[in-house]
């Protein structure tokens, strides 16, 4: 199995590069010009001209990628056109945040959308069912930002129970956390229960009940390891679009995250930190992949890799 971990690993090279090259002609691509937005408005065109040449744009496009490329391999990111900050400095001081914010909605989400679909799968075409489904089409239908903005409206604004914005303590991440797992719980619970109906329609799952075992044993040992490894998939991809699709969350919170400040340096054509931040998604993405297929083999040991 070692072998095959260091064959992925390996793979991943031209995998990155990849998505260096087209991280970097998709943002040359936005519209804008970062040069007169760092000189500001009221600059002449010599002053602009000179700000251009400052941050190295008035290069051709080989030369500058071949900079971005070399900068990247050495790791120096580059300084922020609109902060004038390193870039490594940014992103670290908004990582932990927005990691923390993933972990605690994917930790609910997983554990609320798992139990909905075991328990819709296990009680399938009855009311238990029907109500865990309806729940997970809302979830899935309601958009975030008018979640957010609605429990911000109720146990904010109207029962002055928890914070509005910002990340000083742990009620700050509830009303977020909630809004962000909301879609994750939804899509978590229909994966579950049709992975489990699939499962408990098996032969060695009849089995199990001809033996006289309870039903709660025939799901937990017998129907829940082998309904676990698309979940696990499933979980995968969906903690990799928490943590690079907290975006819209972030803004509604004003969360002081990756995601806030992505659409800051969006706004400002902020070069280096868009590149260094979606290569960093696109690395999250990848390794959670990496790591899924390890969890693989320690759910089910019958699984070989070669």
């Amino acid at each position: 199995m070692s072998s095959y971990f260091i064959k992925r690993l390996l793979g991943l090279i031209p995998t990155l590069l990849i998505v260096m090259v087209l991280v970097f002609l998709f943002v040359h691509m936005l519209p804008g010009d970062p040069a007169r937005l760092a000189a500001g408005p009221e600059a002449d065109e010599t002053v602009v001209n000179m700000v251009r040449k400052d941050l190295g744009l008035d290069k051709p496009l080989p030369q500058q990628f071949v900079s971005f490329f070399t900068n990247m391999i050495q790791g120096d990111f580059g300084t922020s056109i609109r902060t004038k900050r390193p870039v490594s400095e940014e992103i670290a001081s908004r990582f932990m945040p927005t990691f923390w914010l993933t972990v605690t909605s994917m930790v609910w989400a997983v554990i609320f959308g798992m139990a909905i679909g075991i328990v819709s799968a296990v009680w399938r075409n009855k009311w238990p069912d029907r109500l865990g489904m309806t729940l997970a089409v809302s979830g899935i239908s309601f958009p975030s930002f008018a979640l957010g903005m609605l429990l911000m409206q109720v146990f904010s604004v109207n029962l002055g129970w928890l914070p509005t914005v910002g990340a000083e303590s742990w009620k700050h991440y509830i009303l977020p956390s909630i809004t962000l797992g909301a879609a994750v719980a939804a899509v978590m619970a229909r994966f579950t229960r049709a992975s489990f109906v699939e499962v408990l329609q098996e032969d060695f799952i009849r089995t199990a009940r001809a033996k006289g075992l309870k039903e709660r044993v025939v799901v937990i040992k017998h129907g829940l390891r082998n309904a676990m490894i698309p979940v696990v998939t499933m979980m995968g991809l969906q903690f990799g679009f928490l943590l690079g699709g907290s975006i819209v969350v972030e803004k509604v919170f004003n969360w002081p995250g990756l995601g806030r400040l992505l659409v800051d340096s969006v706004d400002a054509r902020d070069y280096p930190v868009i590149q260094a931040e979606v290569l960093l998604f696109s690395l999250e993405f990848i390794l959670i992949n990496l790591i899924v297929d390890m969890l693989y083999a320690a759910i089910n040991p019958t699984i070989k890799y070669k």
